[in-house]
C-alpha cells in the first residue's frame, strides 16, 4: 500500500540519499512531498513563511522518513519538521493523524560505524549499540520506548529493530531491499500508537 511520505534530511550532504529513495519508490513516488528540484527557493525567505510551506507539505502525509546522516544536527528544520510529524494538527473539521516516522541511516566512508558499533557477548549474541550524540533528543527519545517490549532474546532483553522502537533506524542497504516494508511498518505504528510511550517535542 502506497502513503504520502515527507523526507526529512540536510540537503549538503544527504540530497543523493534523498534522491535515491525518490527513484526506489517507483510508482509509489509520486506520492512523495517534500522538497525537489523544482521546489521553490526558500533560501531567502522568513522563517515563519518557510514554516507554513513545510507544515503545508507534512500535513497531507502520513509516513516521514528521517535521513539520519553525520551532521544532520547542523540543519535548522529536520527537528522541528519530526515534531510537526508527530503531532495531531487540527484544521477546520480535520484533523490529521500522527505520521509513522522511520530513519535511514546513511553509510558514511562505506560503511555504519560512525554511528553504529557492534560487539560479540560470550553469550553468542551480538549487541549494536548507537552513538545518541548524532540524533536529536526527539529521536533517541522515541527509541526503546514500546510500553510493553517484544524481545529477540529473552535472555539479554535485545528489543525488536522494528516494533521496539517508533522511530526505527535502518541502515540504507537493508532499507533499499524493501523500501514497502519498513514504511509500511512506520505507518501500521501510527495507527498503533498507544503501543508506544510517544515524545512529541523536540
Amino acid at each position: 500500500m502506497a502513503h504520502n511520505t515527507f523526507i526529512s534530511y540536510k540537503y549538503s550532504e544527504a540530497k543523493d540519499l534523498r534522491n535515491r529513495i525518490v527513484e526506489a519508490l517507483g510508482d509509489d513516488g509520486r506520492y512523495y512531498k517534500g522538497e525537489t528540484s523544482t521546489s521553490p527557493d526558500l533560501s531567502d525567505r522568513t522563517t515563519e513563511y518557510i514554516r507554513e510551506k513545510l507544515k503545508e507539505l507534512i500535513y497531507h502525509t502520513s509516513v516521514t522518513i528521517v535521513i539520519i546522516s553525520p551532521k544532520m544536527k547542523e540543519s535548522n528544520w529536520i527537528d522541528w519538521e519530526i515534531e510537526y510529524s508527530l503531532k495531531e494538527i487540527k484544521r477546520g473539521d480535520r484533523k490529521s493523524s500522527t505520521n509513522g516516522v522511520l530513519g535511514v541511516v546513511m553509510k558514511y566512508n562505506n560503511d555504519y560505524a560512525w554511528l553504529r558499533s557492534t560487539v560479540s557477548k560470550n553469550d553468542g549474541h551480538s549487541l549494536t549499540s548507537t552513538d545518541t550524540t548524532y540524533l536529536y533528543d526527539i529521536i533517541s527519545n522515541n527509541r526503546a520506548n514500546q510500553n510493553t517490549p517484544k524481545y529477540v532474546c529473552e535472555k539479554c532483553q535485545s528489543i525488536d529493530a522494528l516494533e521496539g522502537s517508533y522511530i526505527s533506524l535502518i541502515e540504507e542497504d537493508k532499507f533499499f531491499e524493501n523500501p514497502n516494508k519498513y514504511i509500511n511498518n512506520a505507518f501500521e505504528k501510527s495507527k498503533n500508537i498507544d503501543n508506544y510511550d510517544l515524545k512529541r517535542t523536540k
